[in-house]
């Protein structure tokens, strides 16, 4: 993306072809042994819902020789370390931020949004993906250079973000007021009208025309949320750019159209604004890997990742790409619950099996979809009917009442001791009985996040090195287990 980039880039693949052949070292140092220091403690899930996110009694530790050999065992190694992780959230849609910050008192709202993201008394939420204008929910169709029918503004001297001042913008604020780790990143639905063959926010895509304009129009977002003290870390050229809805904004764009429109129109207009927000390209579903390939083949320089979406496919799909491009970082920035998956046991532990699968297969991020919605999965814009969507929360606007979802506690499990800067480290899984995901922050602490996919009560047998730690488990139950652990001296 920077001419910086560029040359390193090019530098590093002269000096990797230049490079003699070095053989494997005959005598490899040994890896680090660890140990358990200080208290386990766990927080368990179960799908009869008495345990949600619960603390529950601390674990015991036991020397390898002497603890119980009946469960399922997860082995864990810090020595093998995989990506970094940014965090785990939701969106701020104009729907969500107008049932938190209008519909409930300003009390409830403080204690909401501390309940999202505070580290010690809230879940700890570090990653927000934003709607650039209007998307299915909203309670109106926008952009933020919106135009009479047949006029342009190819100057954007109309360009404004004052409809994101209301409610969005002082959320965000908030966010970062509450947790300064927070990152933001970005997508839009859809261009404004008069960049596109549709004439309208619905359908159509965008001329190439307007490529450099509509890059100067991404400039012009960031910069405007900066003034407001908001950092956009990421954003995707298109959400769902395979998908043109017909009742609410959207926008073709195929792998060309993509490739076309940053290397001639974002790229350009980032490099000349000196613009270091991320580009990560295609922002849709496991299905269609082609595309992002296809991007990533043709302009590796100028992109800094993928973005991935829940809604088809399989999630090795991730691993794939990333194997063909292992510089290219790669994130999960939706998966919506809804009426689709009966709750509450098959919708949660739908997100926790995902979750888990996305950071796997080496997602920086796991984000579900609206914050808030209210009691009738809404609102929407105008014409789009009824929604099946779940919000994280749900905020009745009949009588203001507050609920907690149970995607809000499937999010906890991955975030709430997941710290900046974490890296997911080596655990095991047995397919159809059991299945984990590790972390270890820099402080040293490890979140370990365990699921019992058996009907059966049984133990988890953690274990590191000659240490094993002993989990009681229900049939069907998460646990986040967290403990902190050192380096053992070599013998």
């Amino acid at each position: 993306m920077k001419m910086s980039k560029l040359l390193s880039a090019g530098l590093s693949t002269m000096l990797v072809a230049c490079a003699p052949s070095v053989p494997n070292d005959p005598n490899p140092e040994p890896e680090k042994l660890y140990a358990v220091v200080g208290q386990v403690e766990v927080y368990l899930s179960t799908v009869d819902q008495t345990h949600l996110f619960t603390k529950v009694e601390a674990a015991t530790v036991f020397d390898r020789s002497q603890a119980p050999t009946s469960g399922f065992d997860v082995r864990i190694n810090p020595n093998k370390r995989y990506q970094t992780i940014v965090g785990s959230g939701a969106s701020f849609t104009d729907s969500s931020a107008y049932l938190i910050n209008q519909v409930l008192s300003n009390e409830e709202r403080d204690q909401l949004m501390i309940r999202l993201f505070d580290r010690k008394e809230g879940i700890g939420l570090s990653f927000i993906r934003q709607p650039m204008g209007a998307s299915d929910f909203a309670r109106d169709f926008y952009t933020y250079n919106d135009m009479p029918n047949g006029q342009t503004d190819e100057n954007l001297e109309y360009f404004s973000i004052d409809h994101d001042r209301t409610d969005i913008i002082p959320l965000l604020q908030q966010a970062l007021r509450i947790n300064p780790d927070v990152k933001i990143m970005a997508s839009p639905w859809s261009a404004p009208g008069w960049m596109k063959t549709s004439d309208s926010t619905i359908g159509g895509q965008l001329k190439p025309q307007y490529y450099a304009v509509y890059g100067e129009y991404f400039v012009k977002f960031i910069q405007a949320y900066r003034d407001a003290g908001i950092d956009i870390y990421a954003i995707t050229p298109q959400n769902e750019p395979l998908y043109v809805p017909v009742h609410y904004p959207g926008m073709g764009m195929n792998a060309h159209q993509q490739t076309q429109f940053i290397k001639n129109g974002l790229a350009p207009a980032f490099q000349k604004a000196g613009i270091t927000t991320k580009i990560l390209a295609y922002d849709h579903n496991w299905d269609r890997k082609d595309y992002p390939l296809d991007v990533l083949k043709n302009i590796p320089d100028l992109v800094d990742g993928v973005a991935w979406h829940v809604y088809g496919g399989q999630v090795t799909a991730m691993s794939e790409v990333f194997r063909e491009f292992p510089n290219h970082d790669v994130y999960f920035t939706e998966a919506s619950g809804g009426e689709w998956v009966p709750p509450f046991e098959q919708a949660f532990l739908g997100e926790i099996k995902t979750g888990i699968d996305v950071f796997r297969n080496h997602s920086k991020t796991y984000v579900l979809w609206n914050f808030a919605l209210d009691e009738n999965n809404g609102p929407v814009v105008p014409g789009f009917g009824r929604s099946t969507c779940r919000g994280v929360v749900t905020v009745n606007q009949q009588t203001g009442e507050l609920t907690y979802n149970l995607d809000y506690y499937a999010l906890a499990h991955f975030s709430k001791f997941t710290q900046p800067q974490a890296v997911r480290i080596d655990s095991t899984k047995a397919e159809g009985n059991y299945t984990s995901v590790a972390f270890l922050n820099p402080d040293q602490s490890v979140n370990l996040v365990v699921y019992n996919m058996s009907n059966q009560a049984r133990n988890a047998l953690i274990h590191l090195d000659d240490q094993t730690i002993v989990i009681p488990m229900q049939g069907k139950a998460v646990a986040t287990v967290t403990f902190t652990i050192k380096e053992k001296p070599q013998e």
